[in-house]
């Protein structure tokens, strides 16, 4: 290679290069470079104070960096050395260590540099976000400090990722901790959270460490799993138990043919209805959680049906050919939009008890046909986040709806 033409290009024919050298950077992973003491100080106060200040390091071969590591030592090198970074040197494995190592040499320019590239890298990737790993990297290296701006970066991104859908793992306590400390919005909800209906693990290896919700309130959740004798508990994250007086059919959604009795909690068709027409219960179905209920077939009619539904539905039409009603029928079909599933269960008649199994956290729904569970829907794996229990009939089908009833 040809020197004289540019500086850069000589200037990086001097990085970690003994020849040059008169001084050996150990990192914390025990990595050596070699650097030229000269440039090191004049590109660093940091290196200056160290190397030209009249002690003992000013006259020794080696300095050590305990608490940097040698990936991001190597991006200081360089920007050092050259004054730039070539920006594929930069990644999601070495910005924490590279901004780390920046900041503690206070390279301002490099910092500023490597903030670009970060939000380059969000914006690129909008589909996998890794500010969660990221954050709970630099929850590791750094103190949390209010002032950070690569901090404050982090946990603006990770802000904007339901925490719900980052898996176990990709955030850390700590980056939790951080996350929680800026965003200051838990502590108000805390008296609105159920914590009994969270899962004594969760609580114990993921909640109480955090150390934000009062101690009290943690004891009185041990103390009431503890003497409860209710094993069968479904689980939720922070849902209360809905309202069982929301088990009931809706008059405000319900088919002009159908008539809705007993408190609201059976429906049935007209006499002469030939036709189907729908209704929906009051029970909202959304946020998290699995939620179950029955539907008592206590008067078959040609075509029954029961599942879910969202808000938009034609009440006077079949629930089954709409694309916002998903129901499974007396002869084991399942419809939705028109679309027929054979066989998903054998046929039920007069007297049967449906439960509808919805999985809101896996946006799923299965049926259980008089005490034998069937397997999921398999289509159906990703239905909306709000639905209601819904129902299909004609004359002379009568349906009883209620709180799913568990064999104890």
């Amino acid at each position: 290679m040809t020197r004289g033409y540019s500086l850069e290009k000589d200037l990086r024919l001097l990085i970690n290069n003994p020849k040059y050298s008169d001084i050996e950077i150990l990192c914390e992973d025990e990595k050596k470079f070699y650097g030229c003491r000269v440039i090191l100080a004049a590109r660093s106060e940091v290196f200056d104070r160290l190397l030209y200040n009249g002690m003992k390091e000013s006259y020794e071969n080696k300095i050590s960096f305990p608490k940097i590591n040698s990936v991001g030592m190597e991006i200081v090198l360089e920007y050092t050395y050259t004054g730039s970074i070539k920006e594929e040197s930069l990644s999601k494995d070495n910005i924490i260590e590279a901004f780390y190592a920046a900041e503690y040499l206070q390279l301002l320019g490099l910092q500023d540099f490597i903030m670009k590239v970060f939000k380059n890298i969000l914006e690129k990737n909008q589909t996998e976000n890794y500010s969660p790993e990221l954050l709970s990297k630099f929850a590791s290296k750094m103190p949390l400090t209010e002032d950070n701006i690569l901090l404050n970066l982090l946990v603006e991104a990770v802000a904007t990722i339901p925490l719900n859908t980052v898996e176990f793992g990709r955030l850390s306590i700590a980056g939790l901790q951080y996350l929680l400390v800026f965003a200051k919005e838990l502590e108000p909800l805390v008296e609105f959270i159920d914590f009994k209906r969270i899962h004594g693990q969760a609580l114990v290896n993921i909640i109480e460490p955090l150390e934000i919700v009062p101690a009290k309130i943690i004891v009185n959740v041990y103390r009431h799993n503890t003497i409860s004798n209710n094993s069968n508990r479904t689980y939720f994250r922070g849902i209360p138990i809905t309202n069982c007086t929301n088990y009931v059919w809706d008059e405000s959604a319900c088919g002009s043919k159908l008539i809705i009795e007993d408190n609201g909690k059976t429906v049935h068709a007209q006499n002469g209805l030939s036709s189907h027409q729908s209704v929906r219960a009051k029970m909202i179905l959304e946020n998290n959680g699995i939620y179950e209920w029955d539907v008592i077939i206590e008067k078959v009619c040609s075509w029954s049906w029961v599942g879910v539904a969202s808000e938009n539905l034609n009440y006077e039409d079949f629930a089954g050919n709409q694309p916002t009603g998903w129901v499974l029928g007396f002869n084991g079909y399942c419809y939705n939009s028109g679309n027929r599933i054979n066989n998903h269960c054998p046929s039920f008649g007069d007297g049967a008890m449906i439960t509808i199994h919805l999985d809101m956290n896996r946006k799923t729904c299965a049926f259980t046909v008089n005490g034998t569970k069937y397997q999921e829907v398999p289509t159906w794996n990703n239905l909306p986040s709000r639905l209601y229990p819904v129902a299909s009939l004609t004359y002379p089908g009568r349906y009883r709806i209620q709180p799913h009833k568990k064999n104890i």
